[in-house]
C-alpha cells in the first residue's frame, strides 16, 4: 500500500501533468472591427491550448502609433495589408509571419428596420442630418465608405453632415444610440450566422472600393512567445475560420 506521502505525491504529480504545458498570456493589438469574432476566439483559444489572449481593441492607424512607439504588444491583428507590410519595412515584425487572416465587409447600416434599402438608394435621398463613418485617415473602413461615396456620386450632398468615430467601435455607437440614423459600419458588427442581427443594411459591394484584406503578424516583441506564436496558428486553423465566417468575413 502506498503510504500517506507517496498518495500526497502522487496526487500532486496528477494534477501538474493535467495543467496545461507551457501555458503563456500574448498581448494582441486587434482591430475595433474585429471585437467580436476576436473575443470568440481567444475563448476557444484558451480552451484548446491553455494560452490566455490579452486583447486591446481600437485603430488600425493608432496602433502603428503605439507599436512605432514601443508599445507592448506582441500580435496586432490590423484592419488593413498595408499597415502590417509598413511595420514590416520598418523592421518591427518578424520577417515572414504576416498573412490574411480575414476579408472585411462594409454595410450601410441603420438601427431603424426600414432606413437602409437593400440597393442603398437612401444614401442618394435621405435628408438625415448625419452620416457617421470611422475616421478615413486611421480607419479603413472609414476609407472604403469615403471611396463608395464617391463612386455613388453623393460625397458632396453628404460632406456637412458626416460624423467621424475614432475608431468603427465608435462609429457602430454613434448609429446603434441614434446620434447618427445611419453609417457605414463593418459587417461584422451586425451580422451573425448569415442575417442581419438588427435594423436595416445595405451590403455595399466590394468593386466600390479598395478590398479590406486584414492581416495580422507576430511583432518583434513576441518573437520568443510561445503564446504568439501559437495564437497565429490557431487563426490559420478551422475552429477560428468557422467564427471569422459567422461575423461575415471572408477568408
Amino acid at each position: 500500500m502506498l503510504s500517506i506521502r507517496h498518495k500526497a505525491i502522487a496526487l500532486a504529480t496528477a494534477a501538474m501533468l493535467s495543467l496545461p504545458v507551457m501555458a503563456d498570456e500574448v498581448q494582441v493589438a486587434v482591430a475595433a472591427n474585429f471585437t467580436a469574432p476576436m473575443q470568440d476566439i481567444a475563448v476557444q483559444f484558451a480552451k484548446d491550448t491553455g494560452h490566455v489572449a490579452k486583447l486591446s481593441f481600437g485603430a488600425t492607424g493608432k496602433f502603428y502609433a503605439q507599436i512605432s512607439h514601443g508599445a507592448p504588444f506582441e500580435v496586432f491583428l490590423a484592419a488593413d495589408s498595408k499597415t502590417p507590410a509598413k511595420l514590416d519595412a520598418e523592421n518591427v515584425t518578424v520577417p515572414g509571419t504576416r498573412f490574411t487572416y480575414a476579408k472585411g465587409t462594409l454595410v450601410l447600416w441603420s438601427k431603424d428596420d426600414k432606413t437602409v434599402d437593400a440597393k442603398g438608394e437612401v444614401l442618394k435621398t435621405s435628408k438625415a442630418p448625419h452620416l457617421a463613418i470611422a475616421n478615413p485617415k486611421t480607419a479603413p473602413y472609414g476609407s472604403a465608405a469615403i471611396q463608395a461615396m464617391t463612386k455613388l456620386g453623393v460625397m458632396d450632398s453628404w460632406q456637412s453632415r458626416l460624423v467621424q468615430g475614432e475608431n468603427i467601435a465608435q462609429t457602430y455607437q454613434f448609429v446603434a444610440t441614434g446620434n447618427a440614423p445611419l453609417g457605414f459600419v463593418a459587417l461584422s458588427q451586425v451580422f451573425k450566422d448569415g442575417k442581419v442581427t438588427s435594423g436595416s443594411a445595405w451590403i455595399v459591394p466590394q468593386d466600390m472600393h479598395d478590398p479590406i484584406l486584414q492581416d495580422a503578424v507576430l511583432l518583434k516583441k513576441g518573437e520568443s512567445n510561445a503564446a504568439a506564436k501559437a495564437l497565429l496558428e490557431y487563426l490559420k486553423g478551422s475552429k477560428a475560420h468557422a467564427i471569422i465566417e459567422s461575423y461575415g468575413y471572408g477568408l
